[in-house]
């Protein structure tokens, strides 16, 4: 029998009657003749509660019991998923990521999975039992429980179906697939019915909620066929493959994402003379990551304003790693902006052509907001701008690019 991977989402099993809807999801793929991992996130909201009792109680908490007290929510999931699925008649057993297990580093609340034991989990779907995994979820090296960063059960389903050679990895959600931009920013944003890899990783890393980066960055390292369908509808969702499967002729522009999510952070005064890979490395090496990094000299040519961004969640990391620091580099202030946006335009015309990257600076330029950074790569061009002006920035350049579809 041919191997299905099946994740769903927290909104996909929110309520106990959603998770009889994904049962029976799973059901029809075992009478189409195949076996099934379903892999689950926490129940909507749960995440967010377990992280916020963590935070109350220390804002510099320990993160291998920060992973542990996380990590439950996808527990629970998984069990009712596999209680659901015996009511239906259908074999199921709930499985944990220590109990596979999946190998990860040690690196906690963002962890990289290593290797999968297959073992265990392939005797028990040869005797047609339905595997019911928690997402977000594994073991390091020296057994403690770890997990893979916000959005994780993607990863974990997408390592399980290359670990498996699955057929394909199907992503239930509660949008009906990948859109060109955020519809609730966008309501002509129009559903793409196929994506490549390098552009769907692009439109995550940037901001698009619907696949975590690293779960698309595996897909295409394993070549694992992904799907991103809605759980409640029987629409045909997205196709994310490789660029010489797709179905349609590429666009120069793919869509357009954008993140809220960010924090600015500027060194302010800083000696010239020192190397901002310095400042960088010190970040790196507590696993915080940096992004829209630039600097501004001073008249007097002997200092600079360092500026970058750090995600929201690693602000407080952050700020005090700096602050630690604050006699090496030898900076006057560290000052915060959290009134950021960060909008990305996506597409392999960026590549060739000059007048996508024209097109979206003279735009914001004509609407008259400011661009207070830039970073590129080969088929991405992002800009950071103030939150106030993202609805308006993302809706203008979606019109500009001619990615709006007409209202049904």
């Amino acid at each position: 029998m041919t191997c299905i991977v099946q994740k769903f989402g927290g909104t996909s099993v929110a309520t106990l009657d959603l998770i009889k809807k994904a049962a029976l999801r799973v059901k029809g793929e075992i009478e189409a003749g195949h076996s099934v991992v379903a892999v689950v996130s926490a129940m909507a909201g749960t995440t967010n509660t377990l992280v916020e009792y963590v935070r109350d109680l220390s804002t510099t908490y320990d993160r291998a019991e920060y992973d542990a007290v996380v990590s439950s929510g996808e527990q629970v999931t998984a069990g009712l998923l596999a209680l659901s699925l015996q009511n239906l008649g259908i074999p199921a057993r709930s499985w944990q990521g220590w109990q596979i297990p999946i190998y990860t580093s040690s690196h906690h609340a963002q962890a990289k999975i290593d290797h999968i034991d297959t073992d265990l989990l392939l005797q028990d779907l040869n005797k047609g039992t339905v595997a019911v995994v928690a997402g977000f979820q594994g073991v390091s090296l020296d057994g403690r429980i770890t997990t893979l960063g916000r959005g994780g059960s993607d990863t974990t389903a997408v390592a399980l179906a290359a670990a498996l050679k699955a057929e394909r990895c199907d992503i239930f959600t509660d949008v009906e697939g990948i859109y060109t931009a955020d519809p609730n920013y966008v309501t002509a944003a129009g559903k793409l019915d196929h994506i490549a890899y390098q552009e769907m990783l692009e439109l995550a890393a940037q901001g698009a909620k619907v696949l975590q980066k690293d779960s698309v960055e595996l897909a295409m390292h394993n070549r694992v066929r992904l799907r991103v369908l809605s759980s409640l509808r029987n629409t045909p969702g997205t196709l994310v493959t490789s660029e010489n499967e797709l179905r349609t002729t590429r666009k120069h522009i793919s869509g357009i994402a954008h993140t809220l999510s960010d924090v600015k952070l500027t060194l302010s005064a800083l000696p010239s003379s020192l190397s901002l890979e310095d400042v960088k490395d010190l970040l790196k090496s507590q696993h915080i990551a940096l992004d829209m990094g630039h600097q501004k000299l001073f008249p007097c040519g002997t200092l600079v304003d360092f500026s970058f961004i750090v995600p929201a969640a690693e602000e407080s990391r952050a700020i005090e790693t700096l602050q630690t620091a604050k006699n090496k580099f030898n900076f006057h202030d560290l000052l915060k902006n959290s009134a950021v946006a960060k909008i990305s335009v996506i597409g392999p015309g960026l590549q060739t052509e000059y007048s996508p990257s024209h097109k979206l600076f003279q735009t914001l330029r004509e609407k008259g907001i400011e661009v207070q950074a830039v970073a590129s790569s080969d088929i991405k061009l992002s800009v950071l701008i103030a939150a106030r002006e993202a609805e308006r920035a993302v809706s203008t350049l979606h019109t500009v690019y001619q990615l709006d579809v007409e209202e049904n």
